[in-house]
């Protein structure tokens, strides 16, 4: 067996993504992970179509990795991580990507000296178009930031804030892909009341927001330019977007986006 590089704590989505991103990068191989989840299901998809081990015990993750990412939801935290605590220390190195538990929780949660870095993630790492935000807790060296963004960086882009920021990330990046989703999900019901096949409407508002996605992502030009190019004076766009703006849909959209940074608060206390 190799030595282990790079310990999950939870299996799901999130652990998935970061350990396809790091295999495919070389960061470690298979088996120089190891992840550990109560769920079986969970379980058998990792070791089958990732070929890491699973524990359905979290302490031989602890003990065998330096570097500890944990990826249970925030509401399992400290019932996860509360019972590890003395198997952590100076030694380890943990990446929290659990949404609102601060830095400090998770020093406090854990051998005192644990190095902790907290980030944000979200779904699109499962796709290598991830994005990411970092910070430091109070032992982390820049060193280990520079790790932490590393292993995120393989699977998507990273940028650093402060921790007081991280909420907002949470809002705009991690719950990001649930309003791009949703709104193609109501395009597509938009055609269907229009006539459209219900196949076709799903089809055109996938395919559309792919292509904008990606002009977005290549072309180097922003979302309002973008916006403006394909809004043509007196055009049916045009028409589209006055009706939004007259009803308040971005007042409305902005304080939704706040709504997710205030319950990120929330689940941090």
């Amino acid at each position: 067996m190799a030595p282990v590089k790079l310990g999950f704590i939870g299996a799901g989505n999130m652990a998935e993504a970061i350990a396809r991103g790091v295999i495919a990068a070389g960061l470690a191989a298979p088996r120089e992970m190891l992840a550990a989840d109560p769920d079986p299901r969970r379980r058998e998809q990792f070791e089958k179509e990732l070929k890491v081990p699973v524990s359905a015990e979290n302490p031989p993750v602890v003990q065998q990795a330096p570097v500890v990412v944990v990826a249970v939801k925030p509401q399992q935290f400290d019932k996860a991580l509360a019972p590890l605590g003395s198997l952590f220390g100076p030694k380890k190195l943990v990446i929290s990507v659990c949404a609102g538990i601060s830095t400090a929780h998770v020093e406090q949660t854990i051998a005192a000296g644990t190095r902790v870095v907290r980030s944000m993630p979200n779904t699109p790492m499962l796709v290598g178009r991830g994005m990411a935000a970092v910070c430091g807790g109070k032992h982390a060296s820049s060193a280990d930031v520079a790790k932490a963004m590393r292993l995120l960086g393989a699977a998507g882009t990273v940028i650093k804030v402060p921790e007081k920021l991280m909420d907002a990330v949470t809002a705009v990046s991690g719950s990001g892909p649930a309003y791009f989703f949703y709104l193609a999900e109501l395009l597509a019901v938009a055609g269907v009341e229009l006539g459209l096949p219900e196949e076709d409407a799903r089809l055109l508002a996938r395919v559309t927001f792919e292509g904008a996605a990606k002009l977005l992502a290549e072309s180097g030009e922003e979302a309002a330019d973008l916006r403006r190019k394909v809004t043509s004076p007196g055009g049916t766009t045009e028409a589209a977007l006055g009706w939004l703006d007259a009803r308040g849909f971005a007042p409305i959209f902005i304080d939704a986006v706040r709504a997710a940074r205030d319950r990120a608060r929330e689940l941090g206390r």
